[in-house]
């Protein structure tokens, strides 16, 4: 395959990137969950503290308050102090679920934009269709953008367009 018939291939390149990205720009809350669910097993841990809370919150209701005070009272402190044991554990959770998340979500996109610039940096001056130029007249400078071919589609303004049609077209899946 010669680099002509290579770059006339660009368009559905660039179209398969965009269309991939933007599945996984979909499923990227489900990869997200996924990740934090295999690097945390404190879930475990919490339900078994919750459990214990509910054990100690029915045996502190069987005890009458006005007989066994102190053993009431002593119940009563424990509960408070698992359950700010229970809190603390479930804040820093939950920021760690939100700091992977966040990597997952920030590593995506610094994946995508290496990927879009390397698509334009590698076809910068081929343009990825040539179309008659009269159907882009007012805007045929910015659609050609970098090629400078009258009528050619530049790479920039393809993956723009792919994005936009990709992002319309999976909208019901997201």
């Amino acid at each position: 395959m010669s680099s002509a018939e290579a770059d006339r291939g660009a368009w559905l390149l660039v179209l398969s990137f965009v269309f991939a990205c933007n599945v996984l720009r979909i499923l990227l809350p489900s990869v997200s969950s996924f990740v934090s669910r295999v690097l945390q097993r404190d879930a475990e841990q919490e339900a078994q503290m919750r459990a214990e809370i509910q054990g100690m919150k029915q045996e502190l209701a069987a005890v009458n308050m006005m007989d066994e005070f102190a053993r009431y009272a002593r119940l009563e402190r424990r509960i408070n102090k698992m359950t700010d044991r229970l809190k603390t554990h479930v804040k820093a959770r939950t920021a760690q679920l939100a700091k992977i998340k966040w990597v997952v979500s920030v590593s995506f996109y610094v994946l995508q934009a290496v990927l879009m610039v390397s698509l334009i940096w590698k076809y910068y001056s081929v343009p990825v269709a040539v179309v008659p130029s009269k159907w882009v007249t007012p805007l045929d400078r910015l659609v050609a953008f970098p090629t400078r071919v009258a009528g050619g589609v530049g790479i920039t303004c393809w993956i723009l367009v792919c994005n936009k049609v990709v992002a319309v077209a999976l909208h019901p899946f997201s």
